[in-house]
């Protein structure tokens, strides 16, 4: 099997699929079984004993605890879909949304996560004051932190790598409106080279962040920082840890 086949074999949304058709016999067996016993099983009854079949096989494969309440939900959302007889179309205009704002991320493992004010204080705190600075986000999401920095340090060069269709543009569409010189590109960030950048932001997932480091410390030139908010990076602990103001996660930093 080639590298990027394994790859996509191993993305925790393929073994939930897989898991919530494999979950099919055995609860077909189970409601047979009850059937036999004479306890009537209404099409309800079925949704729920397949979603406690399907969440079981998750949590025995190990994948997220969240997939467990997933797989469990989906046969009681879909039999609610077929009750309220809702139109096909309705379901094609979700799924292109859905597909739009996530895009890859059955691959990547990494969410949309939105970032908040608190966390770009700090950020707008650890730039080089003095000089014009180069920083990314990646994965910027609808670009809000990028936006925000541009607006505090306008002398510098902030821009943001988003994957998603849906997201990117409407940073583009944000940063057009406001007039703002923050560049957003749409694309993969693993094909940028780090070197070019004083700091990098990142909130992206736990299973993003060994791969981050490996590309962070083969590129990242010396006196740039790696910005992580809330997720940890494990192969190396940061160089300084910043609890926000308020409410919110950690934001980490590694210094090069």
């Amino acid at each position: 099997m080639s590298l990027a086949l394994l790859r996509i074999w191993r993305t925790p949304a393929l073994q939930a699929l897989l898991i919530q058709a494999g979950a099919f016999a055995p609860a077909l067996a189970v409601i047979w079984l009850l059937a036999r016993a004479g306890v009537p099983v209404s099409y309800l009854g079925a949704a729920f004993v397949h979603g406690l079949l399907a969440a079981a096989l998750t949590w025995w494969r190990g994948l997220a605890r969240w997939w467990c309440a997933i797989q469990f939900a989906f046969p009681l959302a879909l039999y609610g879909a077929l009750m309220l007889e809702l139109p096909p179309l309705l379901f094609l205009a979700a799924f292109v949304f859905l597909l739009t704002l996530y895009w890859s991320t059955f691959r990547t493992q990494v969410p949309y996560y939105p970032s908040g004010k608190r966390a770009w204080d700090e950020v707008a705190a650890l730039l080089p004051k003095g000089r014009a600075v180069s920083m990314i986000d990646i994965g910027s999401g609808l670009g809000g932190l990028v936006l925000d920095m541009a607006r505090r340090r306008p002398e510098s060069r902030f821009t943001g790598i988003e994957l998603a269709p849906l997201p990117w543009l409407a940073s583009r569409i944000r940063a057009a409106a406001l007039g703002s010189s923050a560049h957003f590109i749409r694309g993969d960030y693993e094909q940028l080279d780090f070197g070019d950048y004083d700091l990098v932001f990142a909130y992206l997932s736990p299973a993003a962040m060994g791969a981050l480091w490996r590309k962070a410390s083969a590129e990242m030139r010396p006196g740039a920082m790696l910005v992580s908010y809330e997720f940890l990076i494990t192969e190396k602990a940061p160089d300084l840890t910043i609890t926000p103001i308020g409410r919110g996660p950690n934001v980490f930093v590694w210094h090069f």
